[in-house]
């Protein structure tokens, strides 16, 4: 489903109100039917805008908890939290990002050695494997940027169990594509499907699966749904969550990121934000189309931020924030959060402060707190 650009808040808004007002209600029961290109997809598509909180977590939460209330968006709403999960379990799991993007340039490396294993690597991005849906969804990634997510697990499955491509490989192409590509999100999808994230428990595509939920669109044959799931020598431990900074009175610059582009509902507590830059930082792998978007979606995050504290508002430069004191919404595990500049201080969204601390493990501790965290 291709998107428009420029990703926008008020585009994300609308996007919402329309799942809201059709597809929205049918979603527990047609979450996971793939209905091909062209067609309404059976999620919500918000990813895009969510990556970049345009719109956040909580707002569409509750808009969701609004319309059908607490049982009719149940579902819908534990998926929304997946995000918030990811998100948190990174942050006390940062080894899974740097042993991705290590295994990445090791596998890239391999690439290089061994023609056998780039040949298929090729065909695989290229779309030219002869597996039927696999070849289709590579080429839709590449044209338009997106995947349903029943569809990115039977990629992934497909990758790395039947083509048997280093999954690093897999998550960079995802990360180099997707215009919701979301370092968390992405990289513990991928160990999910691998069986790192839940150690011994991955996930196989299987060819009957597969047809149903395409509503027999696809039939592949020859896939190994007998795989055992991968293994590491050394999974990631978990590290405490770090603290937000607290915030000086007075004047302040705020720095805006990809990782949050709604900077009208930060609380800024005795802050006065006198300043705004925009910290455009992309994906190591990041295509045209998906840099585009950042940088678009920055555009919009800083004339919003600019009308709403009614001060100058800019892209980053040198000598941008004149001196004060640089105060910024917390930047997830990633790119955003390595090119944040030394001293600035870091702030947490109240969604986050509650969510975070239990997504340290398993996604069923986080998910039994969802009525806890909306309500309490």
């Amino acid at each position: 489903m291709p998107h428009p650009l420029p990703l926008t808040r008020d585009a994300g808004l609308a996007a919402l109100a329309a799942f809201l007002d059709g597809p929205g209600a049918d979603y527990a029961a047609a979450r996971n039917t793939d209905r091909g290109r062209g067609e309404t997809p059976t999620t919500s598509a918000l990813s895009p805008y969510l990556r970049r909180r345009l719109v956040t977590e909580e707002e569409v939460a509750r808009a969701a908890l609004h319309a059908y209330g607490d049982e009719g968006a149940e579902k819908f709403v534990s998926e929304v939290f997946w995000r918030t999960y990811f998100k948190g379990h990174l942050e006390t799991h940062p080894a899974a990002w740097t042993g991705y993007r290590e295994g990445r340039d090791t596998a890239r490396t391999r690439l290089d050695a061994e023609p056998g294993l780039r040949r298929i690597h090729d065909r695989a991005i290229a779309g030219e494997t002869g597996i039927d849906g696999f070849d289709a969804w590579a080429r839709q990634l590449v044209e338009e940027g997106w995947l349903h997510n029943h569809t990115r697990m039977w990629f992934a499955s497909i990758w790395i169990f039947t083509l048997r491509l280093p999954w690093e490989l897999g998550a960079a192409f995802f990360i180099a594509h997707l215009l919701d590509g979301d370092p968390a999100s992405n990289t513990l999808s991928w160990r999910w499907v691998a069986g790192l994230h839940t150690r011994g428990k991955h996930y196989l595509a299987r060819r009957d699966n597969i047809r149903r939920y395409t509503s027999e669109g696809y039939d592949p044959d020859g896939l190994d749904e007998d795989a055992d799931s991968l293994d590491e020598a050394t999974p990631p431990r978990e590290e405490p969550l770090a603290r937000a900074d607290a915030l000086p009175a007075g004047e302040v610059a705020l720095l805006l990121h990809l990782d949050d582009l709604n900077p009208e509902s930060l609380d800024l507590g005795p802050a006065r934000v006198t300043r705004i830059g925009g910290l455009v930082v992309h994906a190591d792998e990041a295509v045209a189309r998906v840099r585009e978007a950042d940088t678009a979606a920055m555009a919009d995050a800083l004339a919003r931020a600019g009308a709403h504290f009614g001060c100058p508002a800019a892209p980053v430069s040198e000598g941008w924030e004149e001196g004060l004191p640089v105060v910024t919404a917390w930047a997830p595990v990633g790119p955003s959060a390595d090119a944040l500049p030394e001293g600035c201080l870091r702030l947490r969204r109240d969604w986050d402060e509650r969510a975070w601390p239990r997504a340290n493990r398993g996604y069923s501790r986080l998910r039994s707190a969802i009525p806890t965290i909306l309500h309490g």
